[in-house]
């Protein structure tokens, strides 16, 4: 079980600016080939630009308005489901193990919430050139963040995730290093973003909440 031998053997906890983990090696060799080879279209490539969110769909605000589904047919997200399971097999396991009551209860214990009824949200991410997120909280329904990077062309590591202060101060960058990440609990003050920075080619990663919403993958 690659990513709870990761939680309780290679992670650190941080208290500033807010309360999180850091992860080495949470994935597997298998999954990471995966994530580096999902298909993901590239925004530039459709004549969109990055709004600072991640509802990239039908691209800019502007682009979107009026649109009830928030977007195009064309998707820029992968989230893996039921539905896309025969192409990630590896990261079917790996949500398994994210589902199983001895990893997520190892999780509810340090981050101080119960997991026992949620539900588990993987999607592989491959930001290209022009991408930036601005400083934001999660909402309260992600009952656990976590972003973990794969950093196969050996992007600068000035790319990870940007953690601010109340005062949107930046404080600390978590390094883009591959097979390495983070998580934390949404709460008020957990701002984070990343800033605007050079991709030279993609800055690819695995997006994993839990939360107390529906998807394909309920707890065990």
């Amino acid at each position: 079980m690659t990513f709870l031998n990761s939680l309780i053997n290679n992670s650190k906890e941080h208290k500033e600016p807010f309360k999180h983990w850091e992860l080495n090696e949470p994935l597997s060799n298998e999954a990471i080939s995966e994530i580096i080879n999902a298909d993901i279209p590239n925004v530039a490539e459709h004549n969109l630009t990055y709004d600072g969110t991640r509802a990239i769909d039908g691209g800019a605000p502007e682009f979107r308005k009026g649109i009830a589904s928030g977007g195009k047919a064309i998707k820029f997200r992968c989230f893996v489901t039921k539905q896309n399971a025969d192409q990630f097999p590896n990261l079917v396991k790996f949500i398994k193990e994210l589902q199983s009551e001895k990893t997520y209860r190892k999780i509810s214990e340090i981050i101080n919430k119960d997991l026992s009824n949620s539900f588990v949200r993987v999607e592989v991410i491959c930001d290209r050139k022009g991408f930036w997120l601005k400083p934001h909280c999660d909402i309260k329904e992600k009952l656990l963040s976590c972003l973990l990077f794969v950093n196969k062309f050996n992007e600068s590591e000035s790319l990870g995730t940007d953690f601010y202060n109340s005062n949107l101060e930046k404080i600390k960058t978590v390094p883009y290093k591959h097979n390495y990440g983070y998580f934390f609990s949404s709460g008020p003050n957990t701002w984070h973003g990343m800033e605007k920075k050079e991709i030279v080619k993609e800055r690819r990663c695995l997006q994993v909440n839990y939360v107390s919403f529906p998807t394909d993958w309920k707890v065990d």
